[in-house]
């Protein structure tokens, strides 16, 4: 499948993550046992910002179809969900209590992600593994920085996008340029 195709799969999966979390199983009562209580957003709340981010960057991606929107895409997939799985496997193995959302994290965000990779790579929108891993450490810090702080940051994260996005297309035309 095409790339533009498989990323549509990103806030399908996210819905069914979140019934595993919060319908299934209370994720919030699990995560105060361990962690800190900053993110005082509804679950329902957070489910409607991240999905209406998801969709945005899709949109965006289909209009412009250049490496520059794939990246974005491919960010806010890992922080939200390859680095979302780890962390629901990690800590379910490190405190040996279930982390509600380890089994969509591992059945559904880690696979659909290894497809839209993939599709990315073939499609050029990633040109190696080491975009993928790069595009994976900051999802990682951008993951741990939003645990650490809250959703104070998503705003700083969503002011960020633009110039990421404007640096990763000057930078993709003069590589192509060149070639």
């Amino acid at each position: 499948m095409k790339f533009s195709s498989l990323i549509v799969l990103g806030p399908l999966v996210y819905a069914v993550h979140h019934f595993e979390e919060h319908i299934i199983f209370n994720f919030r009562e699990w995560r105060l046992k361990y962690f800190l209580d900053n993110n005082q957003l509804s679950t329902e709340e957070m489910l409607i910002r991240l999905m209406i981010m998801s969709l945005v960057l899709i949109f965006f991606h289909t209009v412009r179809k250049n490496r520059a929107s794939a990246h974005l895409v491919l960010f806010f997939l890992m922080t939200t969900q390859v680095v979302n799985a780890i962390f629901h496997v990690f800590f379910s193995l490190w405190y040996q209590d279930f982390s509600p959302g380890t089994i969509t994290g591992m059945l559904l965000y880690l696979p659909v992600n290894f497809l839209i990779v993939r599709a990315a790579l073939q499609e050029k929108y990633l040109y190696n593994y080491y975009e993928a891993v790069l595009l994976f450490i900051a999802g990682a810090i951008a993951f741990t920085l939003f645990e650490l702080l809250g959703p104070k940051l998503m705003v700083f994260i969503v002011l960020l996008l633009p110039f990421y996005y404007i640096i990763m297309n000057n930078l993709s035309k003069n590589i192509h340029y060149r070639a």
